[in-house]
């Protein structure tokens, strides 16, 4: 069985909406954590997409997925009901908040429908040995939040994996250890997220 190395996430309900907060204190400085969540060469290691774009407030943003993220990605379906190849899509998302090296706010939206965009914040502090990272965010779509809530939080483990190994050339072999590595890691997860969520359900009716 494969070991999960960060905490579960916390699920959050704020009305309608369901959002998921993970902390992960990381033995690294804030701005090494900073280089890794927003810039192409750490990005591919643990982020499904790239993130392209002006890094500035009110900047729209690109997000075409790494091969290896497509793979992963629980957004495929929805991508294909669409009518859009998923090899070809290009998600879009606007920059709400960029403050070096302490807060990367954005939107991630696919084909412009608001309930399928979800908001993302990373929050970086100092520690005494490295930052605490808090990654928020709020949840466009109200069905599909278990794998969601697995993927970020396998997102978070391989970020912290590159932070302490650093990066490594992504070859097709290399690629397909991963897309492996995290699907293990997500059947681990799975059950626990789903009970999570299940406890904040909305009402029916």
């Amino acid at each position: 069985m494969t070991t999960t190395t960060g905490p579960m996430g916390e699920v959050l309900r704020e009305g309608e909406r369901t959002g998921l907060r993970y902390v992960r204190l990381l033995r690294h400085s804030p701005e090494k954590v900073w280089r890794a969540l927003t810039e192409p060469d750490g990005l591919r290691h643990w982020f499904p997409t790239d993130i392209v774009g002006e890094r500035a407030v009110g900047a729209r943003l690109s997000l075409p997925f790494w091969p290896e993220g497509l793979e992963l990605a629980s957004t495929t379906e929805a991508i294909e009901e669409m009518g859009v190849d998923p090899g070809d899509y290009v998600s879009e998302g606007e920059l709400r908040v960029w403050d070096p090296p302490r807060t990367f706010e954005f939107t991630w939206g696919m084909d412009g429908r608001e309930e399928l965009t979800d908001l993302l914040r990373f929050d970086l502090e100092p520690t005494d040995d490295g930052t605490r990272l808090t990654f928020t965010t709020w949840l466009g779509s109200p069905t599909g939040n278990t794998d969601t809530a697995v993927g970020w939080h396998v997102c978070l483990d391989e970020l912290a994996d590159l932070l302490e190994k650093g990066p490594s050339p992504m070859t097709e072999e290399a690629s397909a250890r991963v897309v492996q590595h995290v699907k293990d890691r997500t059947d681990e997860l799975r059950p626990a997220y789903a009970a999570a969520l299940d406890k904040v359900a909305p009402p029916l009716g």
